[in-house]
């Protein structure tokens, strides 16, 4: 049977069961008896049908596709949010489209309204700079979630860790092996990332009756370059302290670097605490010890949360804690 010929009523004549049927075995919109279900798929197969997503997402009004809006394509933390994005996206009929942010505004804008000008049904914005004001004025009607990232209205529609809270206890940790000179390189000072973490590092030295020398924090912008000139920075200063505290693992590693070239030894004579847990922080020489955040199971949970919004379904976000990761990049201060 040519395939162009083939309608949702052929396919119910073939399983015996009505067209509705068959329609809501192919939307996925409500249950079907498992007996009547596999009626219908077997009846596809026989006919060799094979659904048009386009045509039948023209005919619905959607466009069975999902915008996501990334701030830094290549970067391991929002490359695994995006991961988990798809694999959630792939359990249903929808397909993602991305835009990159790259962390400024005019772009994030620009990029969600791109997503808008090609009918996108929902986004997932990861990160970025906008206002949830702003973004609720720029998204319309369309549903949509941010993660790893926490806005004020936006409760229920972000998905982020408790940046504060995870930095300190990573701070607490290094109190407690002895450290008392403990060198921030925090991130771009605007990334409310950035400022959660160093707002963690601040509380963990007050709780400890720990002077904040700002002589210690050197603002970095996420990058293992800047890490290394972070370092350089506090050296040149003629600065003295035992422990480094970066923003992330991609600083940590040019913290690492920057102490090797000088012949400073980790953790012997530095200890290093890092933060994402990234795939390659378990290598580092020595694996690195670093605050681990759930960033797949971000990006699944923001892609269910738009696809409940699509479907008028309740969705509850799942606690997602961030952990440390404990390794060797810490010894006790003697």
């Amino acid at each position: 049977m040519n395939q162009k010929k083939i309608t949702i009523q052929d396919i119910a004549r073939t399983a015996k069961v009505s067209k509705s049927t068959v329609s809501r075995v192919l939307n996925k919109t409500t249950p079907v008896h498992e007996k009547k279900r596999q009626a219908v798929l077997d009846a596809m197969a026989k006919l060799n049908f094979k659904p048009n997503v386009f045509a039948r997402s023209l005919a619905g009004g959607y466009s069975m596709t999902l915008g996501i809006v990334t701030q830094n394509i290549g970067s391991p933390f929002y490359d695994s949010v995006t991961q988990g994005v798809i694999h959630a996206l792939s359990q249903s009929h929808y397909s993602p489209i991305f835009a990159d942010g790259q962390w400024k505004p005019e772009l994030e804008v620009e990029a969600i309204e791109t997503l808008l000008d090609r009918n996108v049904d929902g986004m997932v914005m990861v990160g970025g700079n906008l206002d949830g004001q702003h973004l609720d004025e720029l998204r319309g009607d369309k549903p949509m979630a941010i993660v790893a990232k926490q806005l004020e209205g936006w409760e229920g529609r972000s998905i982020a860790i408790d940046n504060v809270a995870a930095s300190r206890n990573a701070m607490e940790y290094l109190i407690d092996q002895g450290h008392e000179r403990i060198a921030h390189l925090s991130g771009i000072r605007e990334h409310e990332d950035a400022r959660d973490r160093y707002e963690g590092y601040r509380q963990a030295l007050s709780n400890a009756s720990l002077p904040l020398d700002e002589n210690l924090v050197v603002e970095g912008n996420f990058s293992s370059q800047s890490g290394v000139m972070a370092v350089e920075t506090l050296l040149l200063r003629g600065e003295g302290f035992s422990a480094i505290f970066a923003a992330n693992d991609e600083m940590a590693y040019g913290a690492r670097l920057a102490l090797y070239r000088r012949g400073i030894r980790v953790p012997e004579d530095v200890s290093i605490v890092g933060f994402d847990d990234q795939p390659n922080s378990a290598y580092m020489t020595p694996p690195l010890t670093t605050v681990a955040q759930p960033a797949v199971e971000m990006g699944i949970a923001a892609a269910n949360l738009v696809l409940s919004q699509l479907g008028n379904e309740e969705f509850a976000i799942p606690e997602l804690p961030a952990a440390l990761i404990i390794r060797e990049s810490v010894a006790r201060r003697r």
